[in-house]
């Protein structure tokens, strides 16, 4: 083998390996950012879920939100981000992953697009008629984007009520940790839990549907949305679903590793 092929053969690979690691080399993060007095008021106000944690798990609260915000980039779309959005934005991300070790279960998500209103299917216009999104996960050209609808996100907190968009569509993302969003979170379930969790869905869905539950109907759509929907509830009204559905609760606390009836116990 002559010097100049090897030389060749080394710089072919030099350039290579230079490729791969301007392609796969760790995103360069901005500072993190300061935790702003006005998130606490925020929080202390209309988070429930902020209210109710030691001061020690607040600290803990703030400083994965912080870190959330450092890695996630907001947009508003024809609408500027207020530090309230900033505030509720994060604090839905973090509410389902509070109880995993490893906080950020969203690898994959690089931004999230707060319209100014409900926004319309396809063509994601806020004007004119049939505008009833009020929250998604982006797919295809919008894949590593989380979108929502300011009025829906601030009615999640603002609002008595098992409804939160901001926490339904960041359950989506959990869901989607196994690589299919289809409402078995087996990435976060024991198999010993997978067939009491599926026949979970079977039981309960049968009960909305004969008007015999009192768990939004859009639960039906599918199982990812009965996942969604259930996790908007055991968040928001934890104490109201573990008194009319026990058996969920216990399973929504297995999934989400939170003891959430301040029982000692996880399920």
């Amino acid at each position: 083998m002559s010097p100049s092929f090897t030389f060749a053969a080394l710089a072919v690979l030099l350039v290579f390996g230079l490729i791969l690691y301007f392609i796969f080399r760790p995103k360069r993060l901005p500072p993190l950012p300061a935790f702003l007095p006005e998130w606490r008021e925020l929080l202390l106000q209309y988070v429930n879920f902020y209210q109710n944690l030691s001061a020690a798990d607040r600290k803990k609260f703030e400083a994965r939100m912080q870190a959330f915000l450092q890695q996630v980039t907001l947009t508003g779309i024809e609408t500027e981000i207020t530090e309230k959005d900033r505030a509720f934005i994060a604090a839905s991300a973090i509410i389902p992953t509070f109880g995993f070790p490893r906080w950020n279960q969203y690898p994959k998500l690089e931004q999230v697009l707060l319209y100014k209103t409900h926004f319309r299917w396809g063509d994601f216009a806020t004007e004119g008629k049939d505008r009833r999104v009020a929250g998604m996960v982006g797919g295809g050209f919008l894949n590593g984007k989380l979108l929502l609808s300011r009025p829906s996100l601030h009615r999640g907190f603002k609002v008595e009520g098992p409804d939160n968009t901001g926490i339904h569509e960041f359950a989506h993302l959990l869901d989607k940790a196994d690589g299919d969003t289809d409402g078995i979170p087996d990435y976060f379930l024991k198999n010993d839990y997978l067939i009491p969790w599926v026949e979970m869905i079977r039981k309960e869905s049968l009960a909305i549907a004969k008007g015999d539950s009192e768990i939004d109907s859009y639960a039906l759509t599918n199982q990812a949305e009965f996942f969604a929907v259930a996790a908007e509830y055991f968040f928001n009204q934890p104490y109201k679903l573990n008194r009319d559905h026990p058996e969920l609760f216990s399973l929504l606390e297995r999934v989400f590793q939170q003891d959430m009836n301040e029982d000692g116990k996880i399920g």
